[in-house]
């Protein structure tokens, strides 16, 4: 028969096994924390919303180009039919322009007016025996606008009345110079682009028709100047008040 181990023995063997399994519960706990946790991914931002640009404004601009244009004159006031000739007259202008728009989902309406220092220059060239010359002096209009906006691209129509103020002289027979402003209307069409906020750029092109005036000259044969036709291509710069986006 086996002698039986005292009770101190067997408690130590037991308090051993117990601070062994509570070693390694730790040592796995502690490997569960240093081991490397997977890194979230960025929350990615929603991208800035920009207004589209409006059109809706006043504003101020100037303008410059080109104009080429048709006339002639007719003896006597009133004038007998064909009894002068035609001639071409070409020359620069330069000016400024206002206006306000106002736009509603991509449509834009407007009115604008201008006005311009007139180049327009010609003459006949002496054939009909003197040499009748006509130069420009300055140009106006009064006009609506009408167009189709993509953003900050506006493409538009415009009409309305205008004015062209000319000198009409005959320096080798006469001299007296007379002035007189012709009235008439003009249509044409352009592309606006806003490249900045409160900036815009255009070009346009312009077709105008006045109607025949008469010119008293006191000596010899009276004229009067048939209708005179231009063709006007500008470039121009605005400053619209307020911003735009």
């Amino acid at each position: 028969m086996t002698e039986r181990e005292p009770d101190n023995a067997v408690m130590k063997k037991l308090l051993l096994a117990g601070v062994a399994m509570v070693g390694i519960m730790l040592g796995q706990a502690l490997a569960a924390d240093l081991s490397p946790r997977p890194v979230p991914a960025p929350i990615a931002k929603a991208p800035a919303f920009v207004p589209a640009f409006s059109w809706t404004g006043c504003y101020l601009g100037v303008q410059g180009g080109y104009s080429w244009a048709n006339t002639g004159y007719d003896l006597d006031i009133p004038p007998t039919p064909n009894s002068g000739i035609d001639f071409k007259l070409r020359g620069g202008v330069a000016g400024g322009h206002a206006g306000c728009n106002y736009q509603f989902n991509s449509f834009v309406l407007g009115i604008e007016g201008d006005g311009e220092w007139n180049g327009l220059r010609g003459n006949d060239g002496g054939l009909g025996g003197t040499i009748d010359t006509i130069t420009g002096k300055w140009d106006a209009s009064i006009r609506g606008r009408f167009g189709f906006a993509i953003d900050r691209v506006l493409f538009y129509g415009t009409a309305g009345a205008a004015w062209l103020n000319v000198d009409y002289s005959r320096p080798n027979f006469d001299p007296l110079v007379i002035n007189n402003t012709l009235t008439g209307w003009t249509a044409g069409a352009g592309i606006e682009y806003a490249f900045a906020q409160n900036w815009t750029g255009r070009v346009e092109y312009r077709f105008a028709r006045f109607g025949s005036e008469g010119f008293p000259f006191t000596t010899g044969t009276q004229r009067t100047l048939r209708e005179t036709e231009t063709n006007t291509v500008r470039a121009g710069i605005s400053y619209k008040f307020g911003g735009g986006f």
